[in-house]
């Protein structure tokens, strides 16, 4: 067989130097790829909330993978912060564009052989839109909990976005979302004597 060379994680491994919230004022800096790991293992556990207590049959190991790789497109793109995406509707679907451009070229790099299965985790066109809709709800709460950790730490830069954020979750309705937010966040807040104490 040819040896194959590829740049695809070459790109992936640079979603660390990529910050997240650029037009703020930030106490703890955070990057695209621990922001990738924490909406992953919040994907997973709405999935999987979804399948035992509301009757779903989701694939949380699927869901899990893909939200791995949501934001992969940032390593071209950089990430465009929320303000500026939905500034306007003519920002917001030029911004789509250049995304899903992203995504092709991001998939080109990979060996042909493998460029169909990772479509099914990068191609947002083609992904299932019930884990998409777990994907885009575990955003949000990632989102929404580094706003908490900003505002814990005195820093009210984040206080509209955590503001807004929370109107936008409760408005998503998934059962999956309220059990979590009642379950999982609360506790976020604590510190680790805190957390320590309530085991």
């Amino acid at each position: 067989m040819t040896q194959i060379t590829s740049s695809f994680y070459a790109y992936l491994s640079r979603l660390r130097w990529i910050k997240r919230w650029g037009l703020k004022r930030n106490a703890c800096d955070e990057n695209v790829m621990e922001h990738s790991w924490e909406v992953s293992v919040i994907a997973h556990t709405l999935a999987l909330i979804k399948n035992r207590y509301y009757h779903g049959t989701l694939d949380a190991n699927a869901i899990a993978t893909a939200a791995l790789y949501h934001d992969i497109t940032e390593v071209i793109t950089g990430d465009l912060p929320t303000p500026i995406k939905y500034h306007s509707p003519e920002i917001s679907a030029a911004y789509k564009r250049i995304e899903h451009q992203a995504e092709i070229e991001l998939l080109a790099l990979l060996p042909i052989e493998l460029q169909a299965d990772f479509a099914a985790l990068i191609d947002h066109e083609t992904m299932q839109p019930e884990h998409v809709q777990i994907i885009k709800a575990a955003d949000k709460i990632s989102a929404y909990l580094k706003c908490q950790s900003e505002l814990k730490a005195g820093n009210l830069e984040f206080e509209t976005a955590a503001a807004q954020l929370a109107s936008a979750i409760s408005a998503l309705e998934q059962p999956e979302v309220v059990f979590f937010m009642k379950a999982f966040a609360p506790s976020c807040g604590l510190t680790l004597d805190g957390l320590m104490k309530t085991n």
